[in-house]
């Protein structure tokens, strides 16, 4: 038997203020009380030794030292620009607004 009720249901479906219909309240108790049972099943299986997990690999952000480098020419880059505004590159307008 289910812990999830339809009254549960019912009033979840009012806190989110979601009309649901007496078919759905009924397919969601249903569909409720499994996962319940689901959840249930994995709390019988963990144990304190495992370490909750959000991910089952670790992973790590790959960083590389910031190095100084020589930039690129502002002239040779605008040079192959399809269309330039003195020292900028122009682009189309967006979003409505006037060029």
């Amino acid at each position: 038997m289910s812990d999830i009720t339809r009254a549960d249901v019912e009033h979840l479906a009012e806190l989110s203020r979601i009309d649901l219909t007496e078919e759905e309240i009924g397919r969601m108790t249903e569909q409720l009380g499994a996962i319940n049972q689901l959840i249930s099943k994995v709390q019988e299986v963990a144990t304190p030794d495992v370490a909750p997990a959000s991910h089952p690999f670790v992973n790590a952000n790959v960083m590389r030292p910031d190095e100084v480098a020589p930039t690129l020419d502002r002239e040779e880059v605008l040079e192959q620009a399809p269309d330039r505004d003195e020292t900028r590159f122009k682009v189309t307008a967006i979003l409505g607004e006037e060029a």
